[in-house]
């Protein structure tokens, strides 16, 4: 996936010569073609994450569209004032595309992984957050990050997702996906907890529950619309991130029910627990570790609707 959205930010060079690049120390191989083909607007700044969001908003103030690269964890909480104060109060139009969102980096230990991340961006003002489901989704999402108004923040997987993206349905910016139906449970998800979902779903399938995955690729601004319209049709709506579970898609989800007065009695949020991490291992070790496996997402769910756990 991060592949896919730097091979994006070429393209999106080539055809708008507003767009620079901005790295972190990346890597002599990272976007060759563009740095050859385009070096006054490829800028590899190395290990000064600080200075390339004080440095991309000064681009944006004189008409540039900076994509800033760099991981998630450096990016979000070494600069957090720059992005608020530089970027978020003059609203500018600075892409911040964040490596190894979530759990990603496991194997690096809890310093690298962005798991509240979402939580940050959240709360300023401004803010666009996407969480693409896979490559072809974020290819998608990226096309149309050139001409919208404002920061944006795009959480980036590893890459070697599954493909579970429909390129029949709309991907438009802060319009949500609907990839199954709901009938007794709608799960609501963003990024790489998508294709866990419609796992899920698939196994629930099995025992006779109806279970429909809403992709909520576009965390701010939410699509609330879309969250109530199906929430009305089932018996439990359920919350799957990766992600803390304060201030995340589940936090939103919540607030945007008391917001607007609408009874929440039927909701079930799997997240991770507000803790620092003490293991190492895989994305997928992580999440089973924290009680985000499928296994134990439909235990639960089949629980909530009273029946016996069969599900494998």
């Amino acid at each position: 996936m991060r592949a896919r959205s730097l091979k994006c930010v070429y393209q999106l060079a080539k055809q708008e010569p507003r767009v620079v690049f901005v790295g972190s120390d990346l890597g002599v191989g990272t976007l060759k073609e563009f740095k050859a083909e385009m070096p006054e607007r490829f800028f590899m700044e190395g290990i000064a994450e600080a200075h390339l969001i004080g440095m991309s908003a000064g681009l944006a103030k004189e008409g540039y569209i900076p994509y800033v690269n760099t991981i998630a964890t450096f990016l979000t909480r070494r600069c957090y004032e720059q992005i608020a104060i530089d970027v978020c109060l003059p609203n500018l139009p600075v892409r911040l595309i964040a490596n190894g969102g979530g759990l990603v980096y496991a194997p690096l230990g809890p310093t690298h992984l962005a798991i509240e991340d979402i939580a940050l961006m959240r709360l300023l003002p401004n803010m666009t957050i996407l969480v693409p489901s896979d490559a072809e989704e974020m290819e998608r999402l990226m096309q149309q990050t050139l001409d919208w108004p404002g920061p944006i923040y795009i959480r980036v997987a590893k890459g070697g997702e599954p493909l579970v993206s429909d390129p029949n349905k709309e991907c438009k910016i802060g319009k949500a996906i609907l990839l199954r139906e709901p009938g007794e449970v709608l799960i609501v998800t963003m990024g790489y907890m998508v294709h866990r979902a419609l796992e899920t779903a698939i196994h629930l399938q099995k025992e006779g529950i109806q279970c429909g995955v809403l992709n909520m690729h576009t965390i701010k601004p939410l699509d609330k619309e879309a969250i109530f319209s199906y929430a009305d049709r089932v018996k439990y709506l359920v919350v799957l991130e990766e992600h803390h579970k304060s201030g995340g898609l589940g936090s939103a989800v919540i607030e945007a029910f008391v917001d607007t007065g609408r009874p929440l009695s039927n909701l079930m949020h799997f997240a991770l627990p507000d803790q620092f991490s003490e293991h190492y291992g895989s994305q997928d070790q992580l999440l089973d570790h924290y009680a985000l496996s499928i296994a134990n997402i439909c235990k639960h769910i089949k629980k909530q609707l009273g029946m016996r756990d069969e599900c494998k």
